[in-house]
């Protein structure tokens, strides 16, 4: 059992750290190949910061352990809005772009809703199908709103002094930088599954509340500690665009990930998990459109809400 905790604990730094040069390195290349910065906030910010969560269901649906696929994926996007989004209101008030509000934030909770309504009993090959769909679609809205962002460009800046001026040449070490980051995230993926079955076997704990718990928070590390940087530098809209992102590649790719994946067979995990995780998204999209703020208080509910969550997730 001590290998266990050890395997988990070492798992999880190594997806963290990989996860993070993993975002930079892909930033900086393309920023060589002159990618407007807004298009780095709104497209590479979330895939990067879901890529965990995916390499991780990949991992463990191909290991036969679907429960813990299908459970990290819920558990992260509640881990996503209840703590990486609070936290970083802790730190300060996160103020919200009205241009978000109309376009990014109603695409996430849609797209969260959907998962959440095809996931209950376990995603089929037709709704991952569904799913893969409505993931091209969000991703051709990103783009057409990324490529018609307003010549003052706030995200774009706010990308720009957060990982550098672009370069003129690529240079190698931001390609080793990303390809090292995918292998080590896949290494760590493979240890974290493996340690959470052991551990879940030895403990006698349900695989499907290990996946929304122990994974969940673990690949959702990354984003907690992304946004806390982003928070304490005033980067309100990268916190924004990071876990809204983040949230809609974990709905719309994890699924099809699970359902067309060998070993992908349909494994539910009830209905109240998935409808707790649709209810936070829907109340930070109102504490977002509010006051165009999320306060403290807004952020001590959303943290209380995961403690609140958690019992039920035991079931």
């Amino acid at each position: 059992m001590i290998l266990d905790v050890m395997g988990l604990v070492a798992s999880l730094a190594v997806l963290t750290v990989a996860g993070d040069q993993f975002v930079i390195g892909l930033a900086r290349i393309a920023a060589v190949f002159r990618v407007r910065p807004t298009v780095v906030g709104a497209v590479i910010g979330g895939f990067g910061t879901s890529l965990p969560d995916l390499i991780v269901s990949a991992v463990a649906t191909v290991r036969r352990t679907p429960l813990i696929a299908l459970g990290s994926m819920v558990g992260s996007i509640v881990a996503n809005v209840s703590l990486a989004l609070a936290i970083a209101a802790l730190i300060a008030p996160i103020r919200v772009d009205s241009l978000t509000l109309r376009r990014e934030a109603p695409l996430c909770v849609l797209g969260v809703l959907l998962f959440a309504g095809l996931a209950s009993g376990g995603i089929s090959e037709p709704e991952g199908a569904i799913l893969a769909v409505a993931l091209v679609g969000s991703l051709v809205v990103l783009l057409l709103n990324a490529l018609r962002a307003p010549a003052r460009d706030e995200l774009g800046t706010e990308v720009t002094d957060f990982f550098g001026p672009p370069k003129r040449r690529l240079e190698g070490k931001e390609a080793g930088r990303t390809g090292v980051g995918v292998v080590m995230m896949v290494a760590g993926a493979e240890v974290l599954v493996r340690s959470s079955v052991d551990l879940a076997g030895r403990l006698g704990l349900a695989e499907g509340f290990v996946g929304l718990t122990l994974v969940a928070i673990g690949t959702s590390a990354p984003l907690i500690a992304s946004s806390i940087q982003a928070a304490r530098r005033g980067d309100h809209d990268l916190v924004v665009g990071n876990v809204l992102g983040c949230c809609l590649f974990i709905a719309l790719a994890g699924g099809p990930i699970v359902a067309l994946l060998p070993g992908g067979a349909p494994a539910g995990i009830g209905a109240v998990p998935l409808w707790l995780m649709a209810s936070l998204i829907v109340a930070a999209w109102v504490f977002m459109t509010r006051r165009k703020t999320v306060t403290r208080w807004e952020a001590v509910l959303l943290v209380v809400a995961y403690g609140a969550t958690l019992p039920f997730f035991a079931r």
